[in-house]
């Protein structure tokens, strides 16, 4: 009834052929329940849906174009992830990130450190500032802090100015609304200067500064006084200066803590020293 004893003749036709041959009553029902379901829409929507794939799995076989919505979407989260995560634009470049994304969309191509910067980065910025403009705009009374940093990894001095504020449902918020390169001497009236440009970037009103907490440089003070803001020294930056003073003013501590600097600084510098140390350690660890 198969057909025959091959494998490949064990298909539908073999069978429909044999309906015809010998069970005419029966062949005749198979052509008109299929004639039905041909013209019936829920065929029709079957035979669309069929072109669709066939359709759909040529296309995957193309790469997307960087105007397409879903590279757009990527694109974004691509440096969404580098802000947040504060990753170096070369993230592209590497093996493991690249590898990561094509294993997830194969038809996305990535894109290059250039791209980033010039049209996904301004893009990024364009959204979440004005997002932070509508919040402060609805905000009545702002608080913010201010400091002077030195980076980590060049020897650039930086001004940042974060805000705080309670939204309509008094709820806080907080952003960091500058960080910029403070270059040359650290003049009260440049940081003055400096916060004038800062306040008319984000189009805040000196009325609607409640306070700016800060540290205790004179500088950062008489700069908050000539631009015209209320400010206070920072209460955890005081004790930190206070417990520092009145700690390291005696005698037997600052030589503890000179002492414990050269310790761990010949530890540090000396691989040998360090290894066995470390082998003592594990040693007194396991008796």
């Amino acid at each position: 009834m198969r057909g025959g004893t091959k494998i490949s003749a064990f298909g539908t036709s073999n069978l429909i052929s044999h309906l015809r041959i010998n069970h005419a009553e029966s062949y005749e029902r198979f052509v008109q329940q299929s004639n039905e379901k041909k013209q019936s829409p829920a065929g029709q929507k079957q035979t669309t849906q069929m072109q669709m794939t066939l359709k759909e799995s040529n296309e995957k076989r193309q790469k997307y174009t960087k105007d397409h919505p879903r590279a757009k979407a990527i694109n974004r989260k691509i440096i969404e992830c580098i802000a947040l995560d504060n990753q170096p634009f070369s993230i592209v470049q590497d093996a493991g990130f690249t590898k990561l994304v094509e294993f997830l969309e194969p038809r996305f191509t990535m894109p290059s450190r250039r791209y980033l910067t010039d049209v996904c980065l301004p893009e990024l910025h364009r959204v979440v500032y004005s997002h932070v403009e509508k919040l402060i705009a609805e905000a009545v009374s702002i608080s913010f802090t201010t400091d002077i940093w030195s980076s980590s990894v060049s020897q650039v001095s930086m001004l940042s100015l974060t805000a705080q504020w309670l939204d309509n449902d008094f709820v806080l918020k907080k952003s960091v609304l500058h960080s910029q390169e403070c270059r040359g001497s650290h003049t009260a009236e440049a940081i003055a200067s400096a916060f004038e440009g800062m306040f008319e970037t984000w189009k805040i009103p000196k009325e609607n500064v409640h306070v700016v907490v800060r540290d205790n440089a004179r500088n950062i003070a008489k700069a908050a006084s000539e631009f015209g803001v209320p400010s206070l020294p920072c209460m955890a930056h005081t004790l930190q200066l206070a417990v520092n003073g009145g700690a390291l003013s005696q005698r037997s501590i600052a030589d503890a803590l000179a002492v414990g600097r050269r310790v761990v600084g010949h530890f540090k510098h000396s691989p040998l020293a360090y290894s066995r140390f470390e082998d003592i350690q594990k040693n007194s660890k396991c008796q």
